[in-house]
């Protein structure tokens, strides 16, 4: 499985936090694919590690620095 771009695992979050909140352990992703949790203490570690890659990629350094420069007169 390739690694999951920001939007995909804020999209994957927000799942799995309308799931807990209806009470229930099953989470259908963008794909139709569907997973099943044994128990709310596994869907809240899911959320945490989600939560914890969101948060690497939005603290991410940037992979391109563009420099501007001028010729002073």
């Amino acid at each position: 499985m390739a690694a999951l771009d920001l939007t995909e695992l804020q999209s994957l979050r927000d799942e799995l936090v309308r799931a807990l909140a209806r009470g229930e352990r099953r989470v259908r992703d963008a794909n139709g694919e569907e997973v099943e949790y044994a128990s709310k203490g596994e869907m809240t570690r899911a959320l945490a590690h989600i939560e914890s890659r969101i948060a690497a990629l939005q603290s991410a350094r940037p992979n391109v620095i563009k420099f501007q420069v001028s010729k002073g007169t």
